[in-house]
Formats: C-alpha cells, structure tokens, sequence
C-alpha cells in the first residue's frame, strides 16, 4: 500500500510538471510574438499557434488527471500519452528550434521512475509512432527536416530507451539490494530484541530474572525517594524441597510455573514480577494504597492454594507464604528488602500459608 501511495505521488508530480510545460510554453510562445519578429498574422497566431494547441495540451493533461483520480487501472498509459501530445505539439510549433526535438525524451526519462520496463517501451512506441505519423502527414514538418534528422531521431529515441532501461534496471537492483539490507536489519532488531528479553527473563516462569529485577528495584528506590508509592512483596512457595524430593524436579518445574501465571493474572500491568531465586518471587507494586497491595497478594494466595496437581496418582496441593512491605522515608535500598524478607519469614515461622504485611499484622 505505501509502494502504491508512493508511485501515486509521483504521477501527481509528473502531471503538475506538465502543467508547468504547458504554462511556459504558452508564455513563451505569447512573448514571442508580442516582442519580438514573428511571421504569422494575429489569427493564425492566437487561434492555430497558441489557443488550440494549448486548448489540446491542456484537454490531454486533465484526462490524464481524471484517470488518476477515477480510474488508476490505465493512469500510467494516459499519463504518457499525454506527455507525447504535450512534447510534440510543442515541438511542432517550434520545429525550427534545433534542439526542441529532444523534448520527446521527456515521456522516456519520466517513465524510468515508476520502475516499469513496459512503461519505458510505452514511451519509446508512442514517441516513434507520432515522429512518424508527423512525417507521413506534415509536410513543412518533411520539409524541415534533413535526411539525417528522419534517420538520427529514431536512433537517438532507440538509444535513450535503452538507456533509460539500464537506468531502470540498475535502480531496481538497488531496491532490492536496499530491501534485503532493510530486511537484514529488521531480523537482526528482531534477534536482539528476543536476546535482550532472554537476557531480563526466567526462562521457566517467563517472570523477570534476579538480575533484571536488581536493575527495575533499584529505579523503583529512585522514584519512591521522590514520592512515588511503592510496595514489595516477597513469595515464597511452601515445603517446596520436599516436593520436589518426593516427586521430582519436572514436577516441581511445573508448580512454579503455574504459580508464576498467577501471579502475572493477579498483578496490575504497571506491576513487577520477577523470580528472585529457586521458589521465590518478588513483586514490586506501583501506585497501590497498601490495602489494593495486601488484596493483590491475598488473592494470589488464595488462588495458589486452590490448586491441585496429580501426581503419582496422588493429588498434591501447594500453598505460599508471602511477606510485604511498604516504602517509608527512613528506608533504604536495603532495609526496604530485608523488611519484606523479614515479613516473609515470620509468615513461614507463624504456620505458612499466610501474609505478613508487617510484624504486627499476620493474616
């Protein structure tokens, strides 16, 4: 879609480019007859010389504007048929001007930029087919011209059109050569951006790992000392060593993984989960008063010890102890953690299965 908006732009340039010819053209051509010594009465110079040739111009300009508008199916064949009317009616007006022949290369070069082998041969047939038809019907314009012009113009159109189709050709290859490095770096913004996730993530539980959440922890101290709400919470999975004595490691793989989903379900999305180590997570919660943080981490208790796991043909129940503190001005990087840890711990000494949210509040 980008490529056929792009291509469209460039239509709309070449059209207002012609605009521009005609406008100059017709500049001129009133200029010259108003200063300057031209043979040709006043109505044979307004009428056949500069209204009707204009008029024709201008006709074959706006059809060209009409089919890009309503109809882009036969735009580009439109848009060179009238870049041929416009170039050779001028250069029939102007035939004695040497050099206004070349003008018919315009439709050629023009036609390189759409990148279309078809257009450019479009451009060349219609170039020849009118030089002829001119020389066929025309005869002052016979007349004017020498042998070696009838023979020189169809050669010097042949060798533009094949320049212009190595032009195209060797800008087609650097699109796609530019393409392919585009692409190549796609993928290699891609392969890092999976690489950078592995590096931050748990592999098992797809929750932070102990590095990244160091790194989120210590921005979170930042935003706390200048008045932000920050609570943390410490998980901890109960007796999780004698499960995985008794039924494995795989089993036990699959118990953190499950509780890591609950936790990623229960948890805002400005929340931070992240596995701290072996069975234990940390959840840094922003922007909580501390009754939501407390209702969050109850309801991945809760939800955790809901859960039942067969195994062995024996149905294995898992529940957690969580510790939670909230930021306070006197705390620092450390006593904030270790006042978490703390809460933790005298959940696991109270009974497990429970949150200590401060040494004086066990539920």
């Amino acid at each position: 879609m980008d490529y056929i908006t792009k291509q469209g732009r460039w239509v709309r340039k070449m059209l207002l480019l012609y605009w521009m010819i005609i406008a100059v053209h017709f500049i001129a051509q009133l200029g010259s007859y108003l200063f300057l010594d031209y043979s040709a009465t006043p109505y044979e110079f307004y009428v056949r010389i500069l209204i009707v040739p204009t008029l024709i111009m201008c006709g074959s300009n706006f059809l060209a504007e009409l089919a890009h508008h309503k109809c882009n199916r036969f735009s580009f064949v439109i848009l060179f048929i009238a870049s041929t009317v416009i170039c050779w009616i001028i250069i029939r007006l102007n035939y004695d001007i040497r050099i206004i022949t070349a003008l018919c290369l315009l439709p050629i070069f023009s036609s390189i930029l759409f990148f279309n082998r078809r257009l450019i041969w479009l451009s060349f047939v219609l170039q020849v087919v009118v030089f002829f038809s001119l020389l066929a019907i025309d005869g002052s314009f016979r007349t004017y011209l020498s042998d070696f012009d009838i023979v020189a113009i169809p050669a010097f159109l042949t060798m533009s059109t094949f320049l212009a189709l190595i032009i195209q050709a060797s800008g087609r290859d650097l699109l796609v050569d530019l393409h392919k490095t585009q692409h190549a770096q796609q993928e290699l913004m891609i392969s890092n951006a999976i690489i950078s996730k592995m590096s931050m993530t748990d592999g098992l539980t797809k929750l932070y790992n102990h590095i990244s959440f160091q790194t989120f922890y210590e921005k979170a101290l930042e935003y706390a000392e200048q008045g932000a709400i920050i609570h943390l919470a410490v998980v901890d999975i109960d007796n999780f060593k004698k499960i995985n004595d008794t039924y494995g490691h795989q089993f036990g793989d699959k118990i953190l993984e499950s509780i890591s989903q609950i936790i990623t379900e229960q948890i805002t999305a400005n929340d931070i989960p992240a596995r701290y180590g072996g069975e234990e997570f940390a959840i840094l919660m922003f922007e909580h008063t501390f009754e939501e943080a407390y209702q969050i981490v109850e309801r991945i208790r809760r939800e955790v010890e809901k859960m039942t796991f067969v195994e062995k043909m024996q149905s294995v129940s898992v529940t957690v102890s969580i510790g939670l503190k909230s930021y306070s001005e006197e705390m620092n990087k450390d006593t904030f953690f270790q006042g978490a840890d703390d809460n933790l711990y005298q959940a696991k000494r109270s009974g497990k299965n429970k949150i200590v949210a401060e040494l004086n509040h066990i539920a």
